[in-house]
C-alpha cells in the first residue's frame, strides 16, 4: 500500500511517502523553495518523494492531509461567537481568508495534485486525518515499541491541544484530550512573544536563554496563569492572553502581572527576561512530569512516545527521562507540523487500511535521513557550475582530512548522504567544530550562524562513548534530550566566576568540551551509531583517534533566517556567505582561501544581535 502524507497551509509544509508501512522519503518544502517555514502546498517535496520511491502519483493508493479543515473552522467560529464582540478586528482578518482559501482545501488539494497527473483519482483517493491523530501516529508507528502510551502537545490542532493515546501493534486510540484555548504550546509561545522572540520559531531561543536566569516567577505563573492539577491536567486564565481573538499573544494585564512591558527585538536582554524564561521552562517541566505520571498510572504502559511542537523541548524531555516514570521514551524527530505528513500517511496505512506494522530495534525513521542525496559525479558537476574550486579525494582521505581540519579548530561545513527530515541537522547537513575550543561557541554563533551569542550548541557523540562524557547512557539519535556533562569532565570554577550572572556567564570554560557545555553544565545530546549514520560515525571515530575526544559540535548547516541547505549549490552559497573555513561535500573538499572572492555572499545583514 502506497500512501503520500501532506502537511501544509499553517506552519511547515512537508510531504512523506510510505510504502507498506515503511517510510521511504520525507522532506520539508522550505528546503527546496529556500523560504523559511514555507507553509504553501509542498509541490517540490512531493515531487522529491515520488522520484525517490520511483512512483508516479497515479501509482499511489491514497494521499492524506494531516488535519481536518472543517473542524478547525468550526473551532474558529465557535471561539469568535463565544467571545463576541471582542476580537472583531481579528475576525475580519481571519474569516475572509478561510472563506477564500482554507475552507475549500479539498478542492485546492485536488487541483494541486492534478498538476502531477490528470490521471490521479483525487476524488476517491484523498483522505483527511485529524491533527492530533497525525501527530500521535507519527510518534507511535515508527517507534521501536510494540505497545506504548502517546502524549501529543502542541499549540492547537482542530480542537485538541494536548492528547493521550495508547498504541498497540497497528492500533492507536486517543483516550483523553485537553481542548483549545487551554494549551501548553500556546502558553509557551505567549512567553516567547512576551520576551521579544518570534512565535513558532523563537521558542528554541527562550529555551536556550532559560539557564542564564533563576525561576523566580514560577509561583506567580501557577497562581495566576495556569491552574495545574496533580494529574497534569490544566486550564489557563484567559484574561491574561489575547491569542483567541486578538492580534497578539498576551495583553496588558499579562504585562502588569510581571511588571514589565513586552520586550521588542531591539531591546537588550536583561536578568528579568532570563528569569522569566527560566520560570516558564520550569513550569513546562512540571506540567509534563505530572502529565507523564498521570498517564503511567492511567494506562499502565511502560513506554511513552512524544509528538507535537512541545515535544521538541529537549530540556523537558531530559527531565522526563531522568524521572524514570517510563522505562523508555521515543520522540518523533519531526515532532512539529512537518511530522504530521509522516503521521497522516502512517495513520492511513495502519488505522484506516489496517495493514501490519514493521517494528525496528532502533525505529522506523532511518535516522531521520529521509531527504535527497547526490552522487559524487552530480556533486562535482553542481559545484563546478556554481564556480566552486575543490579537490576530489577518496573516502578515507576525505574522512582523515576533515578530522584533521576539525582538530586544528577549523569550522567545517559537512554535506553527506540523505538530508535530514525535521528541524535538526544530524550529521548530513551540518556545521561542525571542535568542542574542546573555548572560542568555538562564540565563533559559530557570531561569525558563521549570524545569531544571538547566548545560544548553545549540541554535541554529537559516539554512542559507545556517551556514558564516559555525559550523565546519560541511552540512545538519543535525534538531539532531543538534554543531559549533564559528567562531573569528572567539568572544570572547577573560581569564586569570582561563580558569582557571575546572566550573559556574563557565557564565556566561562566549564568543562573539557566548553563549546557544547551550557551555563548549567547541560548539553543537548546526539548519540551517533554506525548502523544508522555510518559516515558521520566514521568521522567521529577518526576525530577521536586524533584527539582522544569522541565529541563534535554539531549545528544546522544554515545561517540565521535561512532553511538548512538541501543541495550542493546551497552548501556552497552558505559557505561563501560566512566564516566557515572548510566545506566537505561528498568526497569534495573546499577551502575558503582557494575560492573566487567575487562569489562571496553577504548574509551578515541577517544578523540582528539581541
Amino acid at each position: 500500500m502506497r500512501v503520500l502524507g501532506i502537511s501544509a497551509f499553517y506552519h511547515d509544509a512537508a510531504a512523506a511517502l510510505v510504502d507498506e508501512g515503511r517510510i521511504i522519503a520525507a522532506a520539508q518544502e522550505e528546503r527546496f523553495t529556500r523560504k523559511r517555514h514555507d507553509a504553501e502546498f509542498p509541490a517540490q517535496a512531493i515531487a522529491y518523494c515520488l522520484e525517490e520511491a520511483g512512483y508516479a502519483i497515479e501509482d499511489l493508493d491514497h494521499v492524506v492531509f494531516y488535519d481536518k479543515p472543517f473542524l478547525k473552522f468550526e473551532r474558529l467560529l465557535e471561539t469568535y461567537v463565544a467571545l463576541a464582540p471582542r476580537g472583531f478586528r481579528s475576525f475580519k482578518l481571519a474569516v475572509p481568508v478561510w472563506l477564500r482559501e482554507k475552507l475549500f482545501q479539498r478542492s485546492l488539494l485536488q487541483k494541486e495534485l492534478a498538476k502531477f497527473s490528470d490521471q490521479f483519482d483525487a476524488a476517491n483517493k484523498l483522505l483527511f486525518c485529524e491533527h492530533h491523530v497525525s501527530h500521535a501516529a507519527s510518534a507511535f508507528f515508527p517507534s521501536p515499541f510494540e505497545k506504548a502510551a502517546v502524549l501529543t502537545m502542541d499549540g492547537v490542532g482542530e480542537w485538541a491541544t494536548t492528547s493521550v493515546a495508547v498504541g498497540d501493534g497497528n492500533r492507536l486510540n486517543i483516550i483523553q484530550e485537553i481542548h483549545f484555548p487551554h494549551s501548553l504550546g500556546l502558553l509557551y509561545s505567549a512567553f516567547t512573544y512576551y520576551l521579544g522572540f518570534k512565535v513558532n520559531s523563537g521558542e528554541y531561543k527562550m529555551m536556550g536563554l532559560a539557564p542564564y536566569g533563576q525561576p523566580k516567577y514560577v509561583q506567580l505563573i501557577l497562581d495566576h496563569l495556569i491552574d495545574l492539577k496533580p494529574d497534569g491536567s490544566f486550564r489557563l486564565d484567559m484574561t491574561y492572553f489575547d491569542y483567541c481573538t486578538g492580534l497578539t499573544m498576551t495583553n496588558e494585564r499579562f504585562s502588569r502581572l510581571f511588571g514589565e512591558p513586552v520586550r521588542t527585538p531591539a531591546d537588550h536582554l536583561t536578568s528579568f527576561h532570563m528569569d522569566v524564561a527560566a520560570s516558564i521552562q520550569a513550569v513546562l517541566d512540571e506540567v509534563v512530569i505530572r502529565l507523564a505520571r498521570g498517564i503511567a498510572k492511567q494506562t499502565g504502559e511502560r513506554n511513552i512516545c512524544l509528538a507535537g511542537g512541545v515535544a521538541l523541548n529537549c530540556v523537558t524531555n531530559g527531565k522526563l527521562h531522568r524521572e524514570g516514570i517510563f522505562s523508555d521514551i521515543w520522540v518523533q524527530p519531526a515532532a512539529g507540523d512537518a511530522g504530521g505528513a509522516v503521521g497522516a500517511a502512517l495513520a492511513a496505512t495502519h488505522i484506516f487500511a489496517q495493514r501490519s506494522r514493521h517494528i525496528s530495534r532502533m525505529d522506523g525513521m532511518s535516522g531521520a535521513l529521509l531527504g535527497p542525496d547526490f552522487s559524487q559525479s552530480e556533486i562535482e558537476r553542481r559545484l563546478t557550475e556554481a564556480g566552486a574550486r575543490f579537490s576530489s579525494v577518496g573516502f578515507d582521505e576525505m574522512i582523515q582530512t576533515t578530522a584533521r581540519c576539525l582538530a586544528q579548530q577549523d569550522a567545517v561545513g559537512w554535506f553527506q548522504g540523505r538530508m535530514e527530515f525535521g528541524p535538526r541537522s544530524l550529521g548530513a547537513r551540518s556545521i561542525l567544530g571542535d568542542p574542546r575550543s573555548p572560542k568555538m561557541q562564540q565563533t559559530l554563533n557570531l561569525k558563521v550562524k549570524y545569531r544571538e551569542s547566548f545560544r548553545p550548541f549540541a554535541p554529537a557523540v559516539l554512542r559507545e562513548d556517551v556514558a564516559e562524557w555525559f550523565e546519560f547512557n541511552a540512545d538519543s539519535p535525534y538531539m532531543l534530550i538534554v543531559a549533564g556533562v559528567r562531573q569528572d569532565k567539568r572544570r572547577t570554577m573560581a569564586p569570582a566566576e561563580q558569582d557571575l550572572f546572566g550573559i556574563d556567564k557565557l564565556n566561562i570554560v566549564r568543562s573539557e568540551i566548553p563549546a557544547v557545555t551550557h551555563v548549567d553544565y547541560s548539553a543537548r545530546l546526539q548519540t551517533v551509531d554506525a548502523a544508522s549514520n555510518p559516515i558521520f560515525h566514521r568521522l567521529l571515530v577518526q576525530f577521536k583517534d586524533i584527539t582522544g575526544c569522541p565529541v563534535l559540535v554539531n549545528t544546522s548547516f544554515n545561517v540565521r533566517g535561512e532553511p538548512i541547505v538541501c543541495t550542493p549549490e546551497d552548501a556552497f552559497r552558505c559557505f561563501m556567505g560566512n566564516e566557515l573555513d572548510v566545506l566537505v561535500v561528498g568526497n569534495c573538499i573546499l577551502k575558503k582561501q582557494d575560492q573566487d572572492p567575487r562569489l562571496k555572499q553577504d548574509y551578515s545583514s541577517a544578523f540582528d544581535p539581541d
